[in-house]
């Protein structure tokens, strides 16, 4: 079993939030073996019992609290009811609580009762490059990505086989099945548009137009997407917030993987342009998942001005940018890469500058600090952002 990072609270209730098949009921059974009441609301009849009568639970848990210390409800979205039973349960017992699902949004959009600051949030993506850096390689996790049951397949056709089987059964089919999209052929067109512009700037008007669908409704894709953690916006750094929600985002989904099989590149990839497009998502991705995971206050955007100068990555907190970040699939970097970084330096010249690439060792470019991957990664967990 390969050992997760992320830091489980075992004193306090939790929301454990994570696409489907990162592991979290496993982790949570690993850590959470004696005195714990479990739930899975994924079977029929456990499901049927909580959402015709929600009491029931509250009944149950009382008549156990003197033998358990934790209760764990696995997929909480699906009966939402049950959070006005568990914050009462908070309030009245000693009890911690432990409440997964592979979305947020139900809960959000359907006004559940998130607990009042009576349970933390946690996220479990994919596995991390620190958690598989023994076993796997650059090339394996930009073709298969890191979702816990594809990158432990012995074979590269089972790895494919589980990748089909995710996107068609559970993106295309779980998604609609669960009330969230009306049209599945409609939601269907537009995953396939939204995978081949990953990382790309979105245009709404141009996808809707693709998608035959209105412009709000193909916002609204997007929104789902970004709820079920199945994808990502990042926004444009703008000094103004008020611009910086008015700009046009870029959309990088969770999973090269994934995204490899949504854009049906099932064999070894070989094309530098998509490689290159492939790494950055993982970049970008890896970041993410260290911020969340951490629990660090950091804010990504990326930067671009009106005449086409592009900074790939920014890191900022406390409002201020903390790095800048250029993506090369390359493993030399000269001064012709750095055109970008260049017009953002004399915007921003107290802001460090670097290039992340495949370079064997570091140097520098002027004020740009040339990195390898692995030693950006590595800097993510000693912090260095």
């Amino acid at each position: 079993m390969i050992e997760r990072l992320l830091k489980i609270p075992k004193d306090k209730s939790f929301f454990l939030f994570g696409p489907r098949q990162t592991g979290k009921t496993t982790l949570i059974n690993s850590i959470f073996q004696e005195k714990v009441y479990k739930i899975n609301l994924l079977l029929s009849d456990q499901f049927l019992k909580y959402s015709k009568d929600p009491s029931i639970f509250r009944k149950e848990v009382l008549g156990k609290k003197d033998a358990i210390t934790h209760v764990f409800i696995d997929e909480i979205q699906r009966v939402p009811e049950l959070l006005n039973e568990v914050q009462y349960l908070i309030d009245a017992t000693s009890l911690h609580f432990i409440l997964s699902g592979s979305s947020a949004r139900k809960l959000k959009r359907g006004c559940a009762n998130l607990l009042g600051g009576r349970a933390v949030q946690r996220f479990l993506h994919p596995f991390l490059w620190q958690e598989v850096a023994g076993t796997a390689t650059l090339p394996h996790l930009l073709r298969f990505g890191s979702l816990p049951p594809i990158f432990l397949a012995e074979t590269d056709y089972d790895k494919i086989d589980l990748l089909r089987a995710y996107v068609d059964i559970y993106i295309r089919e779980e998604i609609q099945a669960e009330g969230i999209v009306r049209q599945v052929g409609a939601f269907s067109r537009f995953l396939d548009m939204a995978a081949s512009q990953f990382g790309e700037i979105v245009n709404y008007s141009s996808v809707a137009r693709e998608c035959h669908q209105a412009v709000m409704t193909v916002k609204s894709y997007y929104e789902i997407l970004t709820d079920t953690l199945i994808g990502f916006r990042l926004e444009p750094w703008r000094k103004s917030v008020r611009k910086r929600l008015s700009g046009h985002p870029k959309f990088y989904l969770f999973d090269n993987g994934v995204t490899n099989m949504i854009n049906r590149y099932d064999s070894e990839i070989s094309d530098p342009y998509l490689l290159g497009r492939l790494f950055e998502q993982f970049i970008i991705i890896e970041t993410l998942k260290w911020i969340r995971q951490s629990q660090k206050m950091v804010n990504l955007y990326y930067w671009r001005t009106n005449s086409g100068a592009e900074v790939d990555l920014l890191t900022e907190q406390a409002g201020g940018l903390t790095g800048a970040y250029e993506i090369k699939w390359s493993r030399t970097v000269d001064t012709a890469h750095l055109s970008g970084l260049r017009s953002f330096h004399k915007d921003y010249p107290d802001v460090p500058c670097h290039v992340v690439c495949n370079v064997d060792e570091p140097y520098r470019l002027g004020n740009v600090q040339v990195l390898n991957w692995k030693q950006f990664i590595e800097g993510l967990s000693a912090n260095q952002l």
